[in-house]
């Protein structure tokens, strides 16, 4: 097993005419995840049934793998020395002579197969999911920058909080005008806008709890409330609101 590349030709053995210090270079063989890693990558590369294994192969080339390893003075991970172990465990149950029986005794490499069938399946199934389009890597925003842009628009003096407790007690009003039974709404977000400007002016200031119809529920007050808070967004009314916890008014943009 060639343990470099250079100049296209493989190398299987450590130069002799050549002093290289022990720990100044360090020499990564394959990128192996783990002792199954390495035997999948053995089965694959002599194109061998994963079914029907030929454990004194390819525990041969496993211990020359970490012979290689050993002799190179890369650190070698437990878990590498338990497979070699298990692979010279069913090496030599398989050698044993089986005894004559009517029920055919378990095949020794029964649940090595069925480790490798498994990494292979969740192996298979990282690459996959690997090679999907990912954002950073091969998707990339665009993102387009405004430096001389400025707003002119300026945020309402009424805060959020205060609006919505105004609203929650309309809410609580409508809710002794709610009927049991469905019909369609009668006005949309963009119809109620259009009322709204039609009842205020900039001259006057009109209470906010009069722009909320209570006859119409439930569904109409939340119409409502979008339409108001669409008209603020768009700076074509004003909130006013003169002392904490105090009425909310409404006027229309000069």
């Amino acid at each position: 097993m060639p343990f470099a590349i250079v100049q296209g030709a493989p190398l299987t053995e450590i130069p002799r005419d050549l002093y290289i210090p022990p720990d100044a270079l360090e020499i990564i063989l394959e990128a192996f995840e783990g002792p199954l890693d390495l035997l999948l990558y053995l089965i694959k590369r002599n194109n061998i049934d994963i079914l029907d294994i030929p454990i004194a192969k390819i525990t041969e080339q496993y211990m020359s793998y970490i012979e290689l390893m050993e002799v190179l003075q890369l650190e070698l991970a437990g878990d590498y020395l338990l497979m070699a172990a298990v692979l010279a465990e069913i090496k030599s149950r398989m050698l044993l002579p089986r005894p004559e029986s009517s029920e055919e005794e378990d095949d020794p490499r029964a649940e090595l197969i069925r480790r490798l069938q498994e990494y292979e399946r969740y192996k298979q199934a990282a690459e996959d999911l690997d090679a999907l389009p990912r954002y950073g890597r091969d998707i990339f925003a665009a993102i387009i920058e405004f430096p001389y842009r400025s707003s002119t628009q300026k945020p309402p003096e009424v805060s959020l909080d205060a609006l919505l407790r105004v609203f929650s007690d309309v809410m609580e009003r409508a809710d002794k005008y709610m009927h049991h039974h469905v019909y369609r709404e009668a006005l949309s977000v963009r119809e109620r806008m259009t009322l709204i400007l039609g009842r205020i002016t900039a001259e006057e200031f009109t209470d906010f709890r009069d722009l909320f119809t209570l006859e119409e529920g439930r569904a109409g007050v939340i119409v409502a409330l979008l339409a108001i808070l669409e008209l603020i967004k768009e700076s074509l009314i004003e909130l006013v609101q003169i002392e904490i916890n105090g009425p909310i008014y409404v006027k229309a943009s000069a």
